[in-house]
């Protein structure tokens, strides 16, 4: 079974996320979504996720089984945010067409922990449009 990560923080989740997932699912058998963590939120984004963390985990959880895909949202892990590639047998890394990863410093990390893992960068759906900082403006 080849399984399919992706993450994210999924502030009120919205026709963009829907694609990032759509298009995640279609990688492999399973997609495992992991939920950024509301402390990780505050520490990659500089301010506090508008909905907690169970609530995004819950909204994403919900999208999936609507959707019919075979998969599940998960929390992330507390400390160490890659110690969830030990928990899955990982075949493919979904990176959203905008999430700040640097994929050259992902692969040696990956090559470090003995993981052979592809990285997929996905295609953006609208993001004049559907982009959580859009979005959520006050």
């Amino acid at each position: 079974m080849n399984f399919v990560l992706s993450f994210g923080t999924f502030d009120y989740f919205h026709p963009g996320h829907a694609a990032y997932l759509r298009q995640a699912a279609t990688l492999g058998d399973y997609l495992v979504v992991v939920v950024a963590r509301d402390s990780n939120v505050i520490k990659i984004k500089n301010k506090q996720a508008r909905q907690e963390e169970k609530i995004r985990r819950a909204g994403v959880a919900s999208f999936l089984k609507q959707e019919k895909i075979k998969g599940r949202a998960v929390l992330g892990l507390k400390g160490d945010r890659l110690a969830i590639l030990k928990k899955f047998p990982f075949t493919v890394i979904a990176l959203g067409y905008d999430q700040p990863v640097d994929e050259k410093v992902l692969r040696q990390k990956l090559s470090t922990l003995g993981l052979k893992v592809k990285i997929k960068r996905l295609a953006a759906y609208h993001p004049e449009k559907y982009k959580s900082s859009y979005c959520l403006k006050d």
